[in-house]
């Protein structure tokens, strides 16, 4: 007898008419939005019991897999110590279990360990644990933190007495988790989302003990979020209101919490900046005056208002200012040149400015947690595609750099040497040249033989810097060349590259992807036989575009968590993030943009031809892309699609967007993903 074969599910229609424009779309599988309906559950159980069977030849595989990767990792690890106002604070893990333990050393770190929270503890009982926003009051004796046991990031905030471990009643539902505290030791500044949409709409004034809490910003724009924070300097309280192209920021000095907050700069549409305090000023980073690359200014702290802003470091169209962060005697400038990270130093009394040295071309460095302020000392993070992280301190004065940590890969068979990393660029439809981070086995042949994992966000100005993966290692390892395309609507070439692959751009990000996919195989590293893509989230957007685009470039795809109904996503405001995702796609309700966003919209543009083998995963929680997404696509591919490869659908019943919540539970669907891909190639162990 042979296993007992599942036959892949076939999801009922009942179509739906869709109408806009006076354009009539019609959706068989509208019906799989109702979370609660039984027949939504027993398909998406049906697809999983389906992948299940199909991979089941490939579960021990998979179980091996995931003990390899986890055995890479350090499980009794810690954080690099960092002080903050008289205590050194650390987060570490123990072996064997799943969730941080947070824990604080007051003044030495020869002195005791104190016990903040034991996430272990904490997470027991619930399938989904995430605990953040860990704010200790001024006096050191309270801390607030958020906790969320959905995986939908709604978390409560509570509070409770670091001595004595008593949680207070405060509990505050509906919150983004994290708070701030006053200088009285007994106000607390948090944020409200919205129940349906989670939205972060406003900022409420806690006083311990109190029950009715002071509203005291709401937010009347659906399109922007809100938040709260505390600034380095400790001198004020700072809202931000923030939309993908313009901020505005209230202020209050946080020795006076019952004052009223005041506007730093009312927002004008387009205007972006963000404000760091200094002494008697605040910097502020900003594309003013068409700063597209952003520029950093400076304004009194008394008269803030933008015709008082003065210019620091003027805007340079070839080099994107990402970040400061400011010391008693330093400020520390993060740059991107033609891609790479670059950190700057300057002494503000003109004495000294440089850069920290860097030297190839497939590496990340950011400044890391500098939250003292009077210190010569910057942490500083590095890795690449074949070096693993490490946290290092500089002395800005001395320029001795010393590595506080270096991530350790266990297992005895790593070896940096092993392994080779490059820079190559692909030359897109427009004549772009579009640039990619790959990373493979010195033994590696180019002949056309190789499987190659493509990688690819290309959304939200977001970056993909090339970093360093133990997990990665696997597919290495076994002849795998892993890529890191940096396409357009990400800003690793600055923020025109951002601009250049959004809104009526948005085909641009795809065909990017495509051009690097072709220039690839041309040039031998792979070919269509061997090809694989992978992209998450807007990156499964991707992926769902470039297979309807080019489908023979591939031989297998995962799209993890993949936004595919763009145009029945975007026209519907009661889905959270809709309306704010407005600047980066466009407004269907226009019809300008409604008519670009259908013609490259995955699931709307679904056709009866071969598409590659598919591996398509996303949970039942998800607040960020809806389930019904990629089960609603995977029903329409199944019933379209012309070839008999592939074509899975794995649904999460417990987790939301991130996936599971536990450190080595995410490995698993690493190992499932993995498996899914080997397999393809006919490697099983």
């Amino acid at each position: 007898m042979g296993k007992l074969e599942i036959k892949p599910p076939i999801a009922k229609k009942i179509p739906h008419q869709l109408e806009k424009h006076g354009d009539v779309r019609v959706d068989d599988y509208f019906w799989m939005k109702d979370r609660e309906h039984p027949e939504v559950i027993d398909y998406l159980n049906a697809e999983n019991d389906y992948c299940d069977s199909e991979m089941a030849h490939t579960k021990q595989f998979q179980k091996d897999l995931f003990e390899e990767m986890k055995a890479r990792i350090k499980e009794d690890d810690s954080s690099v110590p960092y002080k903050y106002n008289g205590y050194w604070y650390i987060t570490r893990f123990e072996k064997g279990k799943d969730y941080p333990i947070y824990t604080r050393k007051k003044e030495s770190l020869d002195n005791p360990e104190e016990l903040m929270f034991d996430c272990n503890k904490m997470a027991e009982g619930h399938s989904y644990f995430k605990l953040a926003g860990i704010s200790v009051s001024p006096d050191n004796k309270l801390v607030s933190y958020g906790v969320d046991t959905t995986g939908r990031r709604n978390y409560t905030v509570k509070v409770k007495r670091l001595d004595t471990h008593e949680v207070f009643n405060d509990d505050i539902e509906n919150t983004t988790g994290s708070s701030s505290w006053a200088n009285d030791n007994k106000t607390l500044f948090y944020t409200k989302k919205d129940e349906v949409t989670l939205r972060a709409y406003q900022i409420y004034k806690h006083k311990l003990g109190e029950t009715e809490d002071e509203l005291v910003f709401e937010e009347g724009d659906d399109t922007f979020g809100v938040a709260v924070y505390k600034s380095k300097s400790r001198k004020y309280i700072i809202i931000a209101c923030y939309s993908t192209l313009t901020n505005e920021y209230h202020i209050l000095n946080a020795d006076k919490p019952d004052e009223k907050f005041q506007v730093f700069q009312e927002r004008i549409r387009g205007l972006e900046y963000s404000i760091s305090h200094y002494d008697n000023h605040f910097y502020i980073l900003t594309n003013k005056d068409k700063a597209s690359n952003f520029k950093l200014m400076k304004v009194e702290e008394t008269k803030t208002k933008i015709e008082s802003w003065t210019e620091v470091i003027p805007h340079r169209k070839d080099v994107l200012l990402e970040n400061i962060d400011i010391f008693k005697d330093y400020l520390v400038v993060s740059e991107r040149s033609n891609g790479l990270n670059e950190i700057r130093i300057m002494r503000w009394d003109g004495a000294e400015d440089y850069y920290l040295p860097f030297d190839n071309e497939t590496y990340t460095a950011y400044t890391g947690t500098n939250v003292d302020f009077d210190t010569e000392l910057l942490r500083y993070g590095y890795n690449s595609l074949t070096t693993p992280s490490s946290v290092i301190e500089f002395n800005m004065r001395t320029k001795i750099k010393t590595v506080l940590k270096e991530q350790e890969v266990l297992g005895g068979k790593f070896n940096k040497d092993n392994y080779t990393s490059e820079r190559i660029w692909a030359t897109a439809n427009d004549g772009a040249k579009i640039p990619m981070s790959l990373v493979y086995r010195k033994d590696i042949k180019k002949d056309g033989n190789n499987p190659l994992l493509q990688y690819a966000y290309g959304s939200y100005g977001s970056t993909v810097d090339p970093y360093f993966s133990t997990i990665r290692l696997s597919l290495l390892d076994r002849g795998f060349i892993y890529v890191i395309a940096h396409i357009r609507g990400g800003e690793y070439l600055g923020r025109g590259w951002y601009e250049d692959g959004k809104l009526l751009q948005k085909k641009n990000t795809f065909s990017d992807f495509i051009a690097c996919s072709v220039h690839l195989i041309k040039e031998k590293y792979t070919s269509s036989k061997h090809l694989y893509a992978m992209g998450g989230s807007a990156g499964g957007l991707l992926m769902g575009a470039v297979i309807n685009e080019a489908p023979e470039l591939y031989n297998g795809v995962i799209a993890a968590v993949p936004f595919v109904d763009v145009v029945t996503t975007m026209l519907d405001d009661s889905i959270p993030l809709t309306t704010g995702e407005y600047d980066e796609w466009g407004n269907p309700n226009d019809v300008l943009y409604y008519n670009y966003m259908k013609s490259y919209s995955p699931y709307d543009n679904v056709e009866a031809k071969n598409y590659p083998n598919m591996l398509v995963t996303t949970g039942l929680h998800d607040s960020q892309v809806q389930y019904w997404e990629p089960a609603k696509w995977v029903a329409k591919l199944r019933e379209l699609k012309t070839d008999s490869n592939k074509l899975y659908l794995k649904t999460n019943m417990d987790a939301g967007h991130g996936g599971a919540s536990g450190r080595f539970e995410s490995l698993k669907e690493d190992a499932e993903e993995f498996a899914f891909l080997l397999d393809l190639e006919g490697i099983t162990d």
